[in-house]
């Protein structure tokens, strides 16, 4: 009777050591990449070569990146127009994924730019109780109210409205379900990496109805939720009108808002644990604040007023870069004419 085969072992290869450990060191030493995947010191990424990456040796740069920086496409429209052949580089029809260095020569097929010159960008008073982008909790986008029949009758762009327009058609920002005023819509990446790059700078304007409870909420800086629901009893915070005892100071908030908390709200607040740029910040009236910010955290304005002991009871944004909301009523749109500019 023969004897039972012991099954062969099975080899496996130890797990990677996890981020926060330390690999043991044993003296053996990895062999080297193939000679195509090492680095090639200063050496130029060769023309067509795929790499993800935004930077690669010697001082080049992704060309979609490129493009970007240049302000000539967002990145994905240039990796859509790259796959298209309507990219040159210094003459040479690009490639997917090559490395440029930042002195060469990029040209734009007329397809490409007639495909741009198509995209729109939106202008929308978004009214309360709208969600900026995605429907949540039942509330609908913003998106669908850009439709001819909201579409502001003293709109003077020269643009037809069509469906299409609709594809791709994203918010360059967000405002607050419990916010109104002016959101930009967009189909343009340059229009949206302008207003929310990680580079961006660009100033938004708000005026901010406040009153004041004396009392800061400290719990504001770290959780946005924190300035939920409002002031206990009183519905929605826009809807308080009535001043007892009990109530916060609802008029003439300037007289008794200390200035040293006014100078806090222009520097010297933090949210998330990160320290906030300067704001300028200023009475408009007696009851309402103006607010110009260059960063965008969420619930930013309502969060920096409960940390002094304010709190938002209208909110509305009349001002992105230089184009102005104007008087464009709420719920209604219009287009940015050509001759605007952020």
């Amino acid at each position: 009777m023969t004897e039972p085969t012991s099954p062969r072992p099975v080899l496996r290869r130890a797990p990677p050591p996890a981020a926060h450990e330390v690999a043991p060191t044993t003296g053996a030493r990895r062999a080297p990449p193939p000679a195509a995947n090492r680095p090639s010191g200063n050496r130029a990424i060769p023309q067509g070569q795929s790499n993800t990456a935004a930077h690669g040796a010697g001082g080049t740069v992704r060309l979609n990146k490129r493009m970007a920086d240049l302000g000539m496409a967002s990145r994905r429209e240039a990796d859509e127009w790259i796959g298209k052949g309507w990219v040159k580089v210094n003459g040479k029809v690009a490639e997917m994924g090559m490395q440029v260095l930042p002195d060469v020569r990029i040209e734009i097929d007329k397809q490409a730019q007639g495909q741009q010159a198509n995209q729109v960008t939106i202008l929308l008073n978004k009214p309360l109780g709208i969600v900026s982008g995605q429907a949540e909790d039942g509330h609908e986008p913003a998106i669908k109210l850009i439709q001819p029949q909201n579409r502001w009758r003293d709109d003077n762009a020269r643009f037809f409205f069509h469906g299409s327009q609709l594809k791709s058609l994203v918010p360059a920002g967000r405002l607050d379900i419990d916010s109104t005023g002016l959101l930009v819509l967009t189909q343009d990446g340059r229009v949206a990496r302008q207003l929310i790059g990680e580079d961006s700078v660009m100033e938004k304007e708000y005026l901010v109805r406040v009153a004041y409870t004396g009392v800061a909420n400290p719990s504001a800086a770290n959780s946005p939720a924190a300035t939920y629901p409002g002031l206990p009893g009183r519905g929605q915070p826009q809807q308080l009108i009535r001043l007892d005892d009990d109530d916060p100071i609802t008029s003439d908030v300037q007289s008794v808002f200390p200035p040293e908390k006014l100078q806090l709200l222009r520097h010297g607040l933090s949210l998330d644990d990160q320290r906030l740029k300067p704001a300028k910040v200023e009475w408009q009236n007696p009851e309402q604040l103006r607010f110009v910010l260059t960063e965008g955290k969420k619930r930013q304005i309502r969060r920096m007023c409960e940390l002094v002991g304010l709190k938002v009871v209208g909110l509305k944004r009349v001002r992105v870069g230089k184009v102005m909301l104007g008087n464009l009523p709420v719920g209604q749109w219009r287009y940015l004419q050509p001759h605007e500019k952020f």
